[in-house]
């Protein structure tokens, strides 16, 4: 038995001693298929170019042109207003679900499938699927959601509603269950109502979960473009006074898209531009929550 302690040991050892050999392949990976990919997208914001080998430096015109275009600040605004709208309604609804089936309902496995079951389902898709939905039912009202932005935009809504309820609510259970036992029964010890131990035991408890749930749910609203392009395409269209148009519904993403296949050298640099600026505002957006919420769990 010692012998076999000894050589289990030596085992240990050696496989410590080579742990850069079992890391190389993913780091390398990472590197190759991450970082110099990211590097070469800042520095190409930099550049007019239609292909990476004609890359012309242009210093900051990209990023000025990034700004002063409209549709890009419409798109931004859009996006904010649309990430806040689904933000709040997906945890609300999320925690509440996830809350009611908490309470021992009969059938309550069969209920977290089916709620989880739209997030399997891919973006463009469920966007086509919605898209035909809606205009069933709004063509008797003589629109469709692509000729009003109201009903492009809370089509959005539904859409990301639908699809990310039941993924937020499988996290938001755990969260509820891992709240221990002996808490909840002194609160009904001490008179507690049940709204007030949901207030003043669980939702403390659970921070860690809203923390999470909370960061995805916001950077999902910014960072959406599948579903956006499925279902809208960015219209309807709206003239300015200088005679230029904007798409009302398009976000973000979805106009970053747009002005890269526009089809000029100059417009793709713009484009990098564009995606720089928004990698930098989901980046601080979400840093900035996490770390609000995470002061919360702290205090809690």
């Amino acid at each position: 038995m010692k012998s076999k302690a000894i050589k289990q040991s030596s085992q240990i050892k050696s496989t410590r001693h080579f742990w850069w050999l079992f890391l190389l392949p993913v780091t390398a990976a990472f590197c190759i298929g991450f970082v110099w990919p990211f590097i070469q997208g800042i520095y190409l914001s930099f550049c007019k170019f239609k292909t990476v080998s004609s890359a012309k430096f242009v210093g900051l015109s990209n990023y000025a042109s990034a700004f002063a275009d409209e549709s890009f600040q419409h798109s931004f605004w859009y996006t904010a207003l649309t990430a806040i709208v689904c933000l709040v309604l997906i945890n609300v609804i999320a925690f509440a679900v996830a809350y009611a089936l908490t309470q021992g309902i009969k059938g309550s496995n069969i209920f977290r499938t089916i709620f989880f079951a739209p997030n399997l389902i891919g973006g463009i898709v469920l966007g086509y699927i919605w898209s035909m939905i809606f205009d069933g039912i709004l063509q008797q009202y003589g629109t469709s959601v692509v000729l009003e932005t109201k009903y492009g935009f809370w089509g959005l809504i539904i859409l990301m509603c639908w699809q990310q309820i039941g993924y937020m609510m499988i996290i938001y259970i755990a969260g509820i269950q891992a709240v221990p036992e002996d808490m909840i029964e002194a609160a009904k010890i001490d008179g507690a109502t049940k709204a007030q131990t949901l207030f003043k035991v669980i939702i403390p408890n659970v921070m860690p979960s809203i923390t999470i749930c909370t960061f995805l749910s916001l950077t999902n609203g910014f960072k959406l473009f599948d579903q956006n392009l499925a279902l809208t395409g960015g219209l309807p269209y709206e003239q300015l006074a200088d005679g230029s148009t904007i798409n009302t519904t398009e976000m973000m993403a979805l106009n970053i898209y747009n002005t890269f296949y526009s089809g000029t050298g100059a417009s793709r640099g713009v484009a990098q531009a564009k995606a720089v600026i928004f990698f930098i505002l989901v980046a601080a957006m979400g840093l900035a929550q996490l770390s609000y919420t995470r002061k919360r769990e702290v205090q809690q």
